[in-house]
């Protein structure tokens, strides 16, 4: 196969490789991604499906098979992706350094010598893995990614010292359990993630973390890998861990791994040990420190392989191909496995006689390689897997056996060690049911399978927040008696009203609320302590407010939010100079001096708001001007009454002096073949800011663009024309033009040029309706005779102004009091 565009992206974590993959193969007319893990794969998956859709996009993994008919991008697991690329434009292999991995190297290493795109090829690892690039794929660019945060030492602390947004990161049960129930007594509670957890329970406990129900996760080091948390520190329990063989130190590259989880994206964080856990290990090294810090590690320099493709001719060949040594000196022979010790294990065994023939032999192999998910040995593990063959050597699992021991699966009842031997168990019967061969009615099984480990996923997740999770404990109250004025009462940046790290209530804006799931001997000290601390606490909060220059404040029909929060109404007085705010009762609960300070900072913020209506507030000054004569603040009453417009049959033209236009253009004022308007005032800004303050209830249209679908109710701003509707300026400058065209001929009939019309989205309809509104009586032109070729003869106009009573007689239209804008002059003075 010849390699095209071969790329190697590497870096620490945290550098964005997995983010810039998806937006290659999404850029690819196709494309597969491996992954190292089920729930890093699925998390991919609906990325992708956001940006594809469900029917472009696949889910391929040993216990999941999510493929559409149809499908062109496929998220997998390194062992499920196809071998050489499965013919796709794209294709990417995360976590590439896996390779040196004693349990799973072969596969990885596998994929990153045979898994090609057509047109582009992506290895994403650790920098580690450039020597074995360099080695294996000569001809591949290699692109160095930074980190985009700093991960810092920050030492041993305790426990109680942890910061909040902290994982504790421990390597075996016992201890996870152990570290569990200390934050559950001294914080509260935590989440757990560990290896032996479904991914659904995985993804359950990490939502627990993310969404703030708990501010700390242990972890063992499943944390290390496709988990994307807002951590902010990581500390170690313990610096060893047992990996299968013998108890040892973790290797800077791993310890890296797991601390790289802290300060994601733009965010910062930390790392260092847990004190008092007692263990000889328990410190970073100089070394190791400088090696994290500056993400400088010692290269890889083999990767574990294994034969893909051996020969099936009889079980002892095949054993002989799996133990064949690689005779390229950067790959070296992976451990045996757990699935080559099945298949020696039974090559002993009575149920191995019958094994002839290379298409027997493979199905052998292929039941042989079922993963050991709960983790009872080879030993136990391959007499189940004798069973299963002798249930597939003469063909298909009976629906009726599958259905039958999924089934004995599906009970949610027990505590948290039997509630992960039956995920375990199911997970393996999820992967059985995904065999095409395997299992009849095999899209039924495998939907039966899953939603039994969904059921027993929840369940665990259910026992794990129970005994690890305290929301509401009495253990607050017991040093602090009945006084409620002594707790230590803090407002968290989440807005939560916390005593000694418990939630007691919420601070929405500057309403508080207690907690709904307090009981009822709690709720009277909880709502006591929360009312005593308020003054003090919203102080702090209206003076942040201030500090930051009012973000996040807006103006909401008349009144100024703050997120639900309302902060003021907005009120306008005859006669005043400016809106009167007032402020809702839990406004006056904020201390005296930062309460002065949000409100005039309100009201400064207010007038700058309203700049966008300063020709409005120009025209309501000129209404008290004496010299404008009464026709004139008559016609500007109206136009403040229509918010910057009205139609000269409204308008009253016939009482203006025409002496007093030259006035009132000074004012901004423009007198239109149709409408007398503010042309400034027919912009997004003060349309939107007339109707944010409540003052203009007409639909808005909040970009005003020139031409608009016509609407039963049509925006402000706008008239209509046919089937559209025109800004009122904008049909005033093709009316404009128009007249333009009549003046410069002394035909009865004329041409009118529609190209203006036409640039701003008006239809040749539209633009003939609105030249008939204005007086211009449309003339089509004669179709072309029968063969005569050229242009067509351009539509002709003639002037025939309406005649209508109504219009030489009608009086302008006084302001109604008590409307929408009744003292507006007021508010824009």
């Amino acid at each position: 196969m010849t390699d095209q565009a071969i790329k190697a992206v590497l870096g620490p974590t945290n550098t964005g490789k997995t983010h810039l993959a998806i937006e290659r193969m999404c850029g690819h007319s196709s494309g597969a991604i491996g992954f190292p893990l089920r729930l890093l794969a699925r998390e991919v998956y609906d990325r992708v499906v956001a940006i594809k859709g469900e029917a472009q996009v696949a889910l391929i993994t040993g216990e999941e098979r999510i493929e559409p008919p149809g499908a062109r991008y496929f998220l997998c697991t390194a062992e499920a992706m196809p071998r050489t690329g499965g013919g796709h434009a794209f294709v990417a292999l995360d976590e590439a350094q896996l390779g040196a991995d004693r349990e799973r190297g072969h596969i990885f290493t596998d994929r990153l010598l045979h898994a090609r795109g057509r047109e582009e090829t992506m290895i994403l690892g650790a920098g580690t893995l450039e020597p074995m690039i360099r080695a294996l794929e000569p001809d591949a660019e290699i692109i160095e990614r930074p980190r985009f945060s700093t991960l810092t030492h920050a030492g041993a602390r305790k426990l109680s010292r942890l910061p909040p947004r902290s994982a504790i990161v421990a390597f075996s049960v016992e201890q996870v359990y152990a570290v569990a129930e200390m934050l559950r007594r001294f914080r509260g509670g935590s989440a757990v993630v560990m290896g032996a957890l479904s991914p659904e329970t995985r993804n359950r406990q990490v939502a627990m973390f993310q969404n703030g129900e708990v501010d700390y996760i242990v972890a063992t080091d499943a944390i290390g890998m496709g988990l994307n948390l807002d951590l902010r520190h990581v500390a170690f329990a313990s610096l060893s861990k047992f990996d299968g063989v013998r108890q040892r130190r973790l290797t800077p590259p791993e310890m890296a791994q797991i601390a790289g989880r802290a300060g994601r994206h733009q965010t910062d964080g930390s790392f260092g040990t847990l004190s008092g856990t007692g263990g000889h290990d328990a410190e970073f090294t100089e070394e190791e420190i400088f090696a994290i810090e500056e993400h400088r590690f010692a290269p890889i320099t083999q990767l574990y392989w294994r034969e893909a493709e051996p020969r099936f001719t009889d079980v002892d060949t095949l054993i002989r191909d799996l133990e064949s040594k690689p005779d390229n000196p950067q790959l070296r022979l992976v451990p045996e496995a757990i699935d080559l010790t099945v298949l020696k294990i039974l090559s002993e065994h009575p149920v191995a006689r019958d094994v002839r023939g290379p298409a027997v032999v493979r199905r052998f192999w292929e039941v042989c390689s079922l993963p050991d998910f709960r983790q009872v040995g080879a030993d136990t593990h391959a007499r189940f897997v004798a069973r299963l063959w002798q249930d597939l050597r003469e063909g298909y699992l009976g629906a009726d056996f599958a259905a039958a021991r999924i089934a004995e699966l599906d009970n949610p009842q027990g505590d948290i060690h039997a509630l992960q031997g039956r995920i375990a168990a199911i997970r393996s019967w999820a992967y059985i049911c995904q065999r095409p061969d395997w299992v009849l009615a095999r899209d039924e099984m495998a939907a039966r399978a899953r939603a039994v480990e969904a059921r027993l996923s929840d369940a665990l997740h259910q026992r794990l927040k129970e005994r690890f999770v305290n929301r509401r404990t009495a253990i607050l109250m017991k040093t602090l008696g009945q006084d409620a004025s002594l707790l230590p009462v803090h407002l968290t940046e989440d807005g939560a009203l916390m005593v000694e790290d418990e939630t007691i209530g919420t601070v929405e804006g500057f309403r508080f609320s207690v907690d709904a799931k307090a009981n009822v001997a709690d709720r009277k000290m909880l709502l006591s302590a929360g009312e005593k601390a308020l003054p003090k606490i919203l102080g702090e909060r209206a003076q942040s407010l201030v500090d930051s220059g009012l973000e996040g404040v807006e103006l909401v029909r008349g009144k100024i939010r703050w997120g639900r929060q309302i902060l003021a109404s907005v009120e306008i007085d005859e006669g005043c100079a400016r809106p009167r705010l007032v402020p809702p009762p839990e406004i006056e609960k904020i201390a005296e001096g930062p309460r002065t300070a949000l409100l005039s900072a309100l009201e400064d913020w207010l007038v700058k708001q309203l700049e966008p209506l300063e020709p409005m507030r120009r025209m309501a000054g000129a209404t008290e001007d004496a010299d404008a004569g009464s026709q004139a603040r008559a016609l500007l009453l109206t136009l403040i009454d229509g918010h910057g417009y009205v139609s000269r049959e409204r308008a009253g033209l016939q009482h203006l002096p025409k002496e007093m236009r030259p006035f009132l253009r000074r004012l901004g004022v423009t007198f239109g073949a149709l409408d007398i308007f503010a042309p400034l005032l027919l912009k997004p800004a003060p349309r939107q800011l007339m109707a944010s303050l409540g003052l203009d209830r007409r639909p808005l249209e909040e970009s005003m663009f020139p031409v608009i679908d016509g609407q039963k109710k049509l925006p402000s701003g706008y008239r209509p024309a046919g089937k559209q509707a025109v800004r009122i300026d904008v049909a005033e400058k093709i009316l404009k033009a128009a007249f333009e065209a009549r003046s410069k001929t002394k035909n009865r009939r004329f041409i009118v040029d529609s190209a203006l019309a036409i640039s701003t989205g008006l239809t040749l309809d539209s633009f003939r309706r609105l030249l008939g509104a204005a007086g211009f009586r449309s003339l089509p032109a004669k179709d072309l005779k029968d063969g005569m070729f050229g242009p067509p003869e351009p539509d002709r106009f003639e002037w025939r102004p309406s005649r209508r009573k109504q219009e030489r007689t009608e009086k302008p239209a006084a302001p109604k009091e008590g409307n929408a804008f009744a003292g507006l002059a007021d508010l824009i003075r």
